[in-house]
């Protein structure tokens, strides 16, 4: 699957992307490598967002590897980059289709030739839906998923599909939720009660599936979390059942997908074993996480460890996952013993999951490679365009950080959307932090 990028590589860096140095204006992603740039020289601007290209081959390897031991397939979600370019990678490792969001990544998808899209989410308004019925007028070959919780929803589907004229059904997953979350039916019955009612809507929408988002769950009681996740994957398998037992689904394939970035290993042992003896129906698994390619430095590290646990054997040999983002700025100002303001801020990292954590430090003349920053070091503030790194000195034994005016320091981050989205310009960078491609986004 070759996607169309001449959008991204045909078009040259404009001088209003952050973080683009001046030698780079007006060239395509593709020069940057004959510029050799280096981070660590200071040829790039600061601050800047780099992704290590060594990680994220690894992390693509991965989890094409992960997939197919556990007899699954991957549709990851875009909205985690919303860069064409590494979706072309996540193509190339085998992904079956992409996960949107919202209305417009469909449509940016499409620009992009993306040919399946699994939308994880309802459509009601008049307008997102005339976005998404218009592409599937225009292609009779794009493949296309959306979701529903409710006959209201349904009906309202129903109509749109009937007043638009459209000459093919309406693909929809039936969305499992959980009390107190998100959308999603709310119990079993409510679930079985709408997958006759899709069912009955027959021919203008076509039931092709049941999906959960178990990522809803999250928080530090480990037990409850993993149970709520274990309890919606576990009713995606018995609706799926159900629904082949009474001949809910449209002809073909029945999807049954969650998975997003923390439970994939869950989502893969529960639905892969799912049996639907009889019905006529073929079942694929997909899951959807979108952080793995490139994983982060807190949140999912974290999790990770949990993740090899609970997976075992299927989770393979090795660490898994590497982180491949980070951030980097300048050490502006060391005002008072123990602190060093920096060059990045609210506008540069991750901070609604938690504060980014510095990485490393390097000084140009002192070192021959970036240090790593020790433990006591810690991001205790952000502004807007500032971050406050400070000496964390439990024992009050006193001391200093060793950063001087100038110094460059490396920020991880949990949660890497929401530092994808702060960026519409990142840089592949090898292991010494040489430039090696632009990657561009499209939030």
């Amino acid at each position: 699957m070759r996607l169309k990028l001449d959008a991204v590589l045909g078009q040259p860096l404009p001088p209003t992307l952050k973080g683009l140095p001046a030698s780079a204006e007006g060239l395509f992603p593709r020069d940057l490598e004959r510029l050799k740039l280096s981070l660590l020289d200071g040829d790039l601007p600061l601050p800047a967002a780099v992704l290590k290209e060594s990680a994220l081959v690894h992390n693509a390897r991965w989890m094409r590897e992960f997939t197919a031991r556990a007899g699954v397939s991957l549709a990851p979600h875009g909205k985690t980059t919303m860069a064409p370019q590494l979706f072309q990678r996540q193509f190339d490792e085998g992904a079956w289709g992409m996960t949107a969001a919202t209305a417009a990544h469909v449509r940016t998808y499409r620009r992009f030739g993306v040919p399946r899209v699994i939308l994880a989410n309802q459509l009601v308004g008049k307008a997102d839906l005339e976005l998404v019925l218009r592409e599937l007028e225009a292609d009779p070959d794009f493949d296309f998923y959306l979701l529903v919780d409710s006959p209201a929803g349904l009906e309202l589907l129903r109509r749109a599909a009937l007043e638009r004229g459209l000459m093919r059904p309406l693909q929809v997953l039936l969305e499992v939720g959980t009390p107190g979350g998100r959308s999603g039916v709310r119990t079993q019955d409510e679930g079985l009660a709408l997958g006759r009612a899709i069912r009955d809507a027959a021919p203008v929408i076509a039931l092709r599936g049941v999906e959960a988002f178990e990522g809803v769950y999250s928080g530090s009681d480990t037990a409850r979390v993993e149970l709520g996740a274990l309890t919606m994957i576990e009713t995606i398998a018995e609706l799926a059942r159900a629904g082949c037992a009474e001949g809910w689904f449209a002809p073909g394939e029945v999807l049954l997908t969650a998975g997003g970035s923390a439970f994939f290993d869950m989502a893969a042992r529960v639905l892969a074993s799912v049996e639907a003896a009889g019905s006529g129906h073929a079942l694929r698994v997909v899951l959807r996480s979108g952080c793995y390619l490139s994983h982060d430095s807190l949140q999912y590290e974290r999790l990770q460890d949990r993740m090899r646990q609970r997976a075992g054997a299927l989770w393979g040999e090795g660490p898994g996952l590497r982180n491949a983002i980070e951030v980097w700025a300048h050490v502006q100002s060391v005002p008072e013993p123990g602190r060093a303001i920096c060059t990045a801020g609210r506008r540069d990292l991750s901070y609604d999951a938690c504060l980014p954590q510095p990485l490393w430090w390097y000084r140009q003349g002192l070192h021959d490679a970036p240090q790593a920053a020790p433990a006591e070091w810690a991001v205790t503030k952000l502004n807007d365009q500032h971050a406050y790194v400070d000496l964390i000195d439990p024992a009050g034994k006193g001391g200093d950080l060793p950063l001087q005016v100038g110094d460059l320091i490396a920020f991880g981050v949990g949660h890497p959307c929401t530092t994808f989205d702060k960026w519409p310009l990142l840089y592949t960078v090898d292991d010494g932090y040489r430039v090696l491609d632009g990657i561009r986004t499209f939030f």
